[in-house]
């Protein structure tokens, strides 16, 4: 079966969950902390638990986040490629958990330090499925390299960019850059919206309106916006179709975006349209976010599991 390579950051996540955002100079006491494997982890293991060959091609440092992010990615059978960097630890990401919202602060590290040769080092073949996090493309010691070797893939290789929230505040040309070698556009809602309106149009109102209007500005690509426990809709093509949501009273919200793209690209490797793929990882994001923790994306066998009942 062909491979999942995922480019994105590979960050600790530490954790607080809390009643309510602290207003500016203030305090909130936080229920309880936790420090896990976050950031790209997120997509690798949802993916390696839905039957996919998944390789990490990102960066990660000497210290105790980079050997976290190491020994979760080999708990979960993920191929690491590159050795770690010898002189910086790997970033950390503070999560405020509320009940149904998350915010974040996060520090940079050696996540970013990819390079050309690194990202090479994953050897994207024909089949192979590439996932790109926007957040790649904030600063230019990341965007140069990554969209260099983006526009060297070879022939037969897919590209997923997952546009996170600061994609449409950066420049035109990283924009285009990214689009033009994207072949799959997924992202939330707000995203979405964000990315119709620096493009010059009026930002959409609702999941289908986005979902039409980014692909109206991708032409060349299937084009998929998550709503939470709405769903998703799915441009393929030509086509728009809604995938309702399973929704789910939540515990914890964070990476629940991550597994269902983990698990959309899963689904789509193993034969399925991505139509059909968007009906597990609504059903797969719906899970994790009854359980604590970022990468606890559900097995395949769970969501069998879940739909059969």
């Amino acid at each position: 079966m062909a491979r999942m390579i995922h480019t994105g950051q590979a960050l600790v996540d530490y954790v607080l969950d809390v009643p309510h955002l602290p207003p500016r100079g203030g305090n909130v006491y936080a229920g309880t902390d936790r420090r896990l494997a976050g950031g790209s982890v997120n997509i690798l293991v949802a993916a390696t638990r839905n039957g996919v060959e998944a390789v990490f091609a990102g960066a990660h440092g000497t210290g105790l986040n980079g050997e976290l992010i190491r020994d979760t990615l080999a708990r979960e059978g993920v191929t690491v490629v590159n050795p770690p960097e010898t002189d910086i630890d790997t970033g950390i990401c503070v999560c405020l958990l509320e009940r149904d919202e998350r915010t974040f602060v996060t520090t940079l590290g050696a996540e970013r330090r990819i390079t050309v040769p690194a990202l090479q080092a994953s050897r994207p073949v024909a089949g192979d499925i590439v996932g790109v996090d926007g957040y790649t493309l904030v600063l230019p010691q990341t965007a140069a390299p990554m969209l260099e070797w983006l526009a060297s893939l070879p022939a037969g290789v897919r590209t997923v960019l997952d546009p996170g929230g600061g994609f449409a505040d950066q420049p035109y040309e990283i924009r285009r850059a990214a689009t033009d070698a994207t072949s799959v556009w997924t992202s939330n809602l707000s995203e979405a919206q964000a990315y119709v309106t620096v493009s010059g149009g009026t930002a959409p109102d609702t999941l289908l309106e986005a979902t039409d209007a980014v692909a109206t500005l991708l032409p060349h690509a299937v084009v998929i916006v998550r709503d939470g426990p709405a769903g998703c809709a799915v441009h393929e093509d030509g086509v728009t179709t809604m995938v309702p949501g399973f929704p789910r009273d939540p515990v914890d919200t964070n990476g629940a975006g991550d597994a269902h793209t983990g698990i959309l690209i899963a689904g789509v490797l193993a034969g399925m349209t991505w139509t059909q793929a968007a009906v597990r990882a609504n059903l797969g994001a719906a899970i994790k976010v009854t359980r604590l923790g970022p990468a606890t994306a559900p097995t395949a066998a769970e969501i069998d599991a879940a739909l059969a009942g």
